[in-house]
């Protein structure tokens, strides 16, 4: 065992280049593994605790009005647990230093505080009293945006008069975990939406809501079916208004929430399975040569009695080395890259609790994948050369059969230089070998390709959703449904130039056993500010007759084109109605059904009323119908185009690209290893040939061009296979990581097959430089000596 032992220290010092490398490669793939599967369990786990402790209810309803009494027949429904009625309400506010329109969100707790669901964590301050009526506490994450702290003051228009009120605390509660308003907001903009908690008196009073409530939070036993319990519900909120019961699933901060769980879930599988499962096949193909080249040696050990295990022991040890070096480097920085992760999640994810810690479970995994790397990489790679007999490992291989190969038939030998014949001659009569080269090369491109992706995705969903959906410049979204009159109000505005009205009906869609409760958005039948558009930039008209579904929702449904959906209107006289699916489109954003305005209005057979206006605006005139809008009583919230970008633009560059930059990076370090790993195994299979060629009187120049002009034809050949194993790895994981709410398209441009082509040729001519440098190194009679 001394030999072997002497022979591994020696092996690694002779191959510590190579070793090196493999090492970050692996540690490149388990940082991934580390980091991507802690923000899963931090996730999950934060998620999970702050439900429990501050009691996130099982089921949600709006309603128009309703009394208080009507809570306490919901109570009494089998199965209800415990009911909340609130008073829920958005109005705008007037924030001190804000110079955009800011949308509030009160909600209503008890006078006095006491355990109920949704139930408030006091961060900083008190809670409000009831004996004064302009207390309340806003959400931490809305402070900071503005500044605000305890004993500042904000205005709010409520029902037309302003109002002022006095912050006295900052909290959190787990209904906004993501704080966003829904409807066109995707992120959480914590400038232009916030939301407030005001005693229940306080907030009746403003809103003429004594002895009512318009909002109601349900508790569920957990052995109830949550089904049964809603139809019970609403059968009872019916008949006030109610615009549905929605279970949590469907709740807009925990859909997102849950997405983004689901997709870190699969992201910490599929991205580091591909990256480790490259790394094991560099890690094969490192030994495969290796074991080649000392083909002599392992025979030797053969004949001096070492069997086969301790040899296989061997070789294992030797890989084993750059994997454990990988593992521990890359649990090491696995876990800091988590900790800056979790720190971007604390920005958009509102947990009061959430600590990240290390979890052993994902140290004990990455060190269980790594020894597997270790034994797919290493096993396959001796047995044939373990197989052989002594005596014939002995020998020298055999020579490959020197024919004529392509070059020589096509006449190509005799119109290039001896050098380039005898690469072209060299990868012909090695294919083997060429194709292992060329494949490792090719996923390394395909790994920058992979890691770039997002890149490219996150530029298309901004280019379509911003410039090709959304071309209004103001959108204004009312209280309540507004008679379409209010048309002639807006268009009167100076500044306006056009406006497009546009109708959202709360419906539950029924297909078969399988509903989803979502909207139809009716629009004008030529509206060019909000369009439907799919992820290629194809713009369709809202149907006439039938619904136009986005294939999210038709997915979800399980319906087709031409299949009849039953129609339960959630408002109004709650009218079912059935109506065909004329077709789906693939937008990017959302869950949404789509008619043609007058045509909704014919369906729902209701009031021609409207939900809000798309307006465009001439931006010296933006500032003066903002404030208009602002003075509207039934306005309830207003959003600029510019800011909605802006806010996209900030959350991608604040969140997305720390993580997609890290991934890019570990991606261009895998790709740089293995190029380089491709050059010093063939300058250690080919030193003697090298040498021998010195000797016949090549030059140094000469010998170092054929080496490297091999590499360059190599990584030439590979570049267009790297191409479409690049799309195929983007296919895959765009596939995969897809949620409900929010969809990248799989789109991968030129610019990122040009990089990921730059960042191969870029480590090709660092390898180069190393390699000639070991070319002119060569020692002749050392490499010539007659191996006996």
């Amino acid at each position: 065992m001394t030999v072997l032992r002497n022979k591994l220290v020696r092996d690694l010092w002779h191959y510590r280049g190579q070793i090196g490398s493999v090492a970050l490669l692996m540690a490149s793939g388990i940082a991934l593994f580390v980091a991507l599967r802690s923000m899963h369990g931090y996730l999950l786990d934060s998620q999970s605790d702050y439900y429990r402790t501050q009691r996130f209810a099982d089921a949600f309803v709006s309603l128009r009005r309703a009394p208080l009494s009507v809570s306490d027949r919901v109570a009494a429904i089998p199965g209800v647990s415990a009911v909340e009625a609130r008073i829920v309400a958005d109005v705008l506010l007037d924030v001190p230093g804000a110079t955009e329109v800011v949308t509030g969100r009160f909600v209503s707790v008890p006078d006095r505080q006491r355990p109920m669901l949704n139930d408030l964590v006091i961060q900083r301050g008190r809670y409000p009293s009831p004996v004064r009526r302009d207390e309340l506490v806003v959400s931490s994450a809305f402070a900071r945006a503005h500044g605000l702290d305890v004993g500042d003051r904000i205005g709010a228009v409520v029902k037309g008069r302003r109002q002022n009120f006095r912050i006295v605390g900052l909290g959190l509660s787990p209904e906004f975990v993501y704080e966003i308003r829904g409807g066109i907001d995707v992120f959480p903009e914590s400038r232009r939406f916030g939301v407030m908690w005001a005693p229940r008196s306080t907030l009746a009073a403003a809103f003429d809501l004594e002895g009512a409530f318009n909002d109601l939070s349900i508790g569920v036993m957990s052995d109830a079916p949550i089904p049964e319990v809603i139809d019970r519900i609403d059968r009872v909120v019916d008949r006030y208004g109610g615009l549905g019961t929605y279970a949590r699933a469907d709740h807009v901060s925990h859909r997102f929430v849950s997405d983004e769980i689901a997709e870190t879930r699969v992201t910490s599988i599929l991205i580091p399975s591909i990256f480790l499962g490259v790394t094991a096949f560099l890690l094969h193909s490192v030994l495969l040569r290796l074991v080649g080249v000392e083909r002599e040696q392992i025979a030797v050990l053969r004949a001096f009695g070492f069997g086969r295990a301790r040899i296989a022991s061997h070789y294992i040890a030797f890989a084993s080395v750059p994997a454990l070096v990988g593992a521990v480097l890359g649990t090491g920085v696995g876990f800091w890259f988590a900790r800056r992760l979790a720190g971007v999640y604390a920005h958009f994810f509102q947990f009061p609790f959430a600590r990240f810690e290390a979890d052993p479970w994902v140290i004990a995994t990455a060190l269980v994948v790594s020894a597997a790397a270790v034994l797919v990489g290493s096993i396959g790679a001796v047995r044939a050369v373990l197989n052989l007999p002594p005596a014939e490992a002995m020998r020298a291989p055999v020579p490959a059969a020197y024919r004529r190969g392509l070059s020589d038939r096509l006449g190509i030998e005799r119109r290039v230089s001896p050098e380039v014949r005898m690469v072209l001659r060299s990868l012909e009569r090695r294919p083997g070998k060429t194709a292992l080269s060329v494949v490792g090369i090719a996923l390394a491109l395909a790994m920058v390709i992979t890691g770039r992706y997002a890149f490219d995705a996150l530029d298309l969903l901004k280019r379509v959703q911003f410039f090709d959906v959304d071309r209004w410049d103001v959108s204004v979204t009312f209280s309540e449904p507004q008679s379409s009159r209010i048309r002639q109000e807006v268009v009167r505005m100076d500044g306006v130039e056009r406006v497009e009205m546009f109708r959202a009906v709360p419906v539950r869609l029924v297909h078969g056993h399988v509903e989803q409760t979502t909207a139809i958005l009716g629009l004008e039948r030529d509206a060019a500010l909000r369009r439907i558009v799919d992820h290629e930039s194809r713009a369709t008209k809202p149907p006439v007759h039938g619904l136009l579904l986005t294939r999210a929702l038709a997915s979800q449904l399980g319906a087709h084109t031409g299949d009849e959906l039953t129609i339960e209107v959630l408002e109004g006289d709650r009218n079912v109605i059935a109506a065909p699916v004329v077709g789906t489109v693939d937008e990017l954003v959302g869950t949404t059904a789509y008619m043609e305005l007058d045509a909704l209005h014919r369906l729902v057979r209701g009031e021609r009323q409207v939900s809000g206006a798309f307006l465009r605006v001439g931006e010296a005139e933006r500032a003066r119908v903002r404030e208009r809008l602002a003075e509207m009583p039934a306005v309830g919230g207003v959003a600029e185009r510019s800011a909605v970008l802006a806010s996209f633009e900030r959350t991608v560059q604040e969140s997305f690209r720390i993580s997609l930059t890290v991934i890019l990076g570990f991606a261009i370090l895998i790709a740089s290893g293995i190029v380089y790993n491709s050059g010093r195994i063939a300058l250690s299979e080919r030193a003697r040939e090298l040498a021998s060629l010195r000797v016949l009187g090549f030059t140094r120049r000469e010998v170092a061009s054929m080496l490297l002009g091999e590499q360059l034809a190599i990584v030439l050949a590979a570049v267009p296979v790297g191409w479409w194993c690049g799309y195929a790895l983007c296919a895959l994981v765009n596939r995969r990581a897809q949620s409900e709410m929010f969809r990248l398209p799989l789109a991968v441009s030129y610019q990122t097959y040009a990089t990921a082509t730059v960042v191969v040729l870029v480590a090709l001519i660092f390898t180069a430089a190393v390699l000639r440098r070991r070319v002119d190194r060569l020692d002749l009679v050392h490499v010539l000596k007659a191996r006996e």
